[in-house]
This record gives C-alpha cells, sequence and structure tokens, in this order.
C-alpha cells in the first residue's frame, strides 16, 4: 500500500515539473511572417540595368532605403513559424547615379536567434551597446 502512495506521488510530481515544458506544443502559436515576401519569379524578373519603376513593379516597395541616399534598396522578410527556429531572408539592390540597378545582393539566415533567446543566453544586443567613445570618463 506505501509503495502504491509512492508511485503516484513520484508519478504526480514529475508531471507536474515538467508540465510546462510538454505542454508548450500544444499551444498554439501563429506563424509570424514580416517584411516583404519575396518570390523566386520575382528575383529571377530582376535584372542589372532595370529603372527603379521596373524594381517597384517586380518587387514591390522596399522596406528600407540607404539612409545616405536613394541608392540602395533593401527587402527583408523574416519568418518565425510556430514552434521553429526563425529563418530571415535579405536582399539588397544598389543603384547607380542614373537610378538603374547595378548590382543585386541577397544574404539569409537560418535559425537565427530572437531578442529574448539572447537575453536568456546574456548575449547583448549590439545596437544597444556604447562604445567608450559614449562614455567619456571623468578621471582623464
Amino acid at each position: 500500500m506505501l509503495f502504491r502512495k509512492f508511485t503516484a506521488f513520484a508519478i504526480v510530481t514529475s508531471v507536474l515539473l515538467t508540465g510546462c515544458s510538454v505542454v508548450e506544443h500544444w499551444i498554439y502559436r501563429p506563424d509570424i511572417n514580416q517584411g516583404n515576401y519575396v518570390t523566386q519569379d520575382a528575383l529571377d524578373l530582376l535584372k542589372v540595368g532595370q529603372s527603379k519603376e521596373q524594381v517597384v513593379f517586380i518587387m514591390g516597395s522596399p522596406m528600407l532605403t540607404s539612409v545616405f541616399g536613394d541608392n540602395v534598396w533593401y527587402y527583408v522578410f523574416r519568418q518565425q513559424p510556430q514552434h521553429g527556429d526563425v529563418s530571415q531572408r535579405s536582399y539588397a539592390v544598389y543603384f547607380d547615379e542614373m537610378g538603374l540597378v547595378k548590382d543585386i545582393k541577397a544574404s539569409e539566415l537560418d535559425g537565427s536567434k530572437s531578442l529574448e533567446e539572447m537575453n536568456k543566453q546574456g548575449i547583448s544586443d549590439p545596437i544597444d551597446k556604447k562604445s567608450d567613445d559614449d562614455n567619456p570618463d571623468p578621471d582623464s
């Protein structure tokens, strides 16, 4: 009789202690898609020498433009599946002085970490990090 009570107590305790990690995959989380979804067909149509109007017609409006001028357009797409890793694709379209495409670059990040995961692991956000020049030493 004592063995049955101990076994039942052990089972209930183990279920309660591991409950959150098991139940997490049962909770519905929607896929989160952000940015410009660029298809392979659109990339195939994009060619060097096209005008900005043609690029907007093919790719849509850019998510970001260069801070120092209108010569670089950025198309960024970030996808976070329900319980999967985050993936991100970025395309940079470079224009010459006449407004024609001179180069197209692509980059992809698979399994990139969210800011929450970075904070849990103690990885600092490089944007928030200040250099030593920003904090002058009062003793010097």
